[in-house]
């Protein structure tokens, strides 16, 4: 995959956690909503006013880009949970892989639970270094579009112009 589409992802993965954070501190933690990092930006899914998701962006676009790179990680990101599955799973198959799996099975429930609280750095870690960039000099974002009814509502925030942007990704697949 081109390099430059996986860095656009990271860049709108980084602005993408910084909307929801902020989205959070001003909503309050009832505000149920989701998002879900794209290319070519992120979706926030939720039923949130737009005018409020609009400001959490700029607002989240201009702190990242003055160097809160801590914006860009977040407690309740996939990666985290992934991270903690992986550990789990690991620490279960190295206590498992004896013959004598019931008497194991209770070190096998120990050392799971060791892995889940070991991966919370592990798992911020991996957002700060793989999954997100919060280097995002160029980043602009474009448009914010809000579709469905009722309750289920998503925003689509568009970006362009950081590194990987459309218009060089564009260009560099064509």
């Amino acid at each position: 995959m081109d390099g430059n589409l996986i860095t656009a992802l990271r860049q709108n993965h980084a602005l993408e956690h910084a909307t929801v954070s902020l989205l959070t501190k001003k909503l309050g933690l009832n505000a149920r909503m989701l998002g879900k990092a794209t290319f070519d930006g992120f979706y926030i899914y939720g039923n949130v006013p737009t005018e409020a998701i609009r400001e959490a962006a700029t607002e989240g676009l201009a702190r990242l880009q003055s160097g809160e790179r801590e914006l860009a990680i977040s407690p309740f990101c996939g990666t985290n949970i992934v991270v903690a599955g992986i550990m789990a799973a690991l620490a279960c198959l190295l206590v498992l892989g004896g013959k004598s799996r019931r008497r194991r099975l209770p070190l096998a429930m120990l050392a799971a639970t060791w892995a889940i609280v070991a991966s919370q750095p592990i798992g911020r870690a991996v957002q700060k270094h793989v999954t997100t960039s919060s280097t995002l000099s160029n980043l602009q974002i474009e448009r914010i579009t809000r579709r469905g009814v009722g309750t289920r509502i998503l925003h689509k925030i568009e970006t362009a112009g950081g590194q990987g942007s459309q218009s060089e990704n564009r260009a560099s697949l064509g």
